[in-house]
């Protein structure tokens, strides 16, 4: 891992998470993240966060509806609303914005994606990432999901150079249960990892803290988790309680159930002091055990290759 000063982050810099409540109106939905992205901003933060599936309802039956093509970038306006939305969001706010989750549409292969899309201060897209690991799972009189039954995974580690700043990793909701993403991003020196999720009810008080706490555990940078606020009258009720981890897993800001802006100042200093006071970098095992960010990691996606820089 990257622990020299300031080859982590190059200076502090105050993110926040939006936790929204969102309905089937596509419309509307972009219309409310645009005015709490905008009161995000003016408080200060210079990284701002939406939820997973922030432009729709989230399931199954959804993702077909809502499904917007991207590709080949640009898109066209018309078709793609909520590209060009976040993108005057990023722009206008003056912000980096990580923009949760929309289906997307691939028109070529017909293949239907739960994508999150990066854009810069100045609305330029800065890189794509597609949902690796998608939710099928079954706990029986509990939860049932197959978002493989509509969705296809996609196909690279997700690190985004935010140049201000330093790097930040991203994963989308089921991508947090599987550690090695987090592992390869911080051992390329990202200082944050962003996860938009949308845990259920169950999950969600299982595991979504816990989850959080492990990965900034594991890597001892920050941890980032934005969910949707909780609606009971949908279809599809999330847990909420949108968190930001210190990289010793303390809890810096959370949001509860309902609609929520939550914020807080990232620094350098803090991952620094944890490295020297557990120091797992210089300890690893590597000896006995491979370092996983040195195999064949996949940073490109050929479906996405030459659209856009990563």
């Amino acid at each position: 891992m990257a622990s020299a000063v300031g080859t982590i982050m190059k200076k502090p810099v105050k993110i926040a998470l939006v936790q929204l409540l969102s309905g089937s109106d596509k419309a509307a939905n972009l219309r409310h993240a645009a005015s709490q992205v905008a009161k995000a901003a003016a408080g200060g933060s210079k990284i701002v966060v939406l939820p997973e599936c922030f432009n729709s309802p989230y399931g199954t039956a959804y993702f077909p509806k809502y499904a917007e093509p991207i590709l080949p970038l640009p898109p066209v306006k018309e078709e793609a609303p909520s590209y060009f939305a976040l993108s005057a969001m990023a722009s206008e706010n003056n912000i980096y914005l990580i923009g949760g989750s929309i289906p997307e549409l691939n028109p070529s292969t017909k293949k239907i994606y739960n994508t999150c899309l990066i854009f810069g201060p100045d609305g330029a897209l800065l890189s794509i990432h597609r949902k690796l690991h998608l939710f099928d799972v079954n706990i029986p009189g509990k939860v049932s999901m197959r978002e493989s039954d509509v969705l296809s995974p996609g196909n690279k580690v997700t690190i985004v150079d935010l140049p201000e700043y330093g790097k930040v990793a991203i994963g989308i909701c089921y991508d947090i249960r599987f550690p090695e993403i987090a592992a390869i991003a911080a051992r390329k020196g990202a200082f944050a990892l962003i996860y938009p999720g949308a845990f259920n009810l169950v999950t969600g008080a299982l595991h979504w803290k816990l989850l959080a706490q492990a990965r900034a555990v594991d890597n001892q940078i920050y941890v980032g988790m934005c969910s949707p606020a909780r609606n009971l009258d949908s279809t599809y009720h999330a847990w909420g309680h949108s968190m930001i981890l210190d990289p010793m897993a303390a809890m810096l800001a959370e949001a509860q159930e309902g609609e929520a802006i939550i914020e807080s100042e990232l620094n350098e200093d803090r991952i620094l002091e944890t490295r020297r006071n557990i120091p797992l970098e210089t300890q690893r095992r590597f000896d006995v055990y491979p370092d996983v960010s040195e195999g064949q990691v996949a940073y490109e996606d050929p479906d996405l290759l030459g659209q856009v820089c990563n």
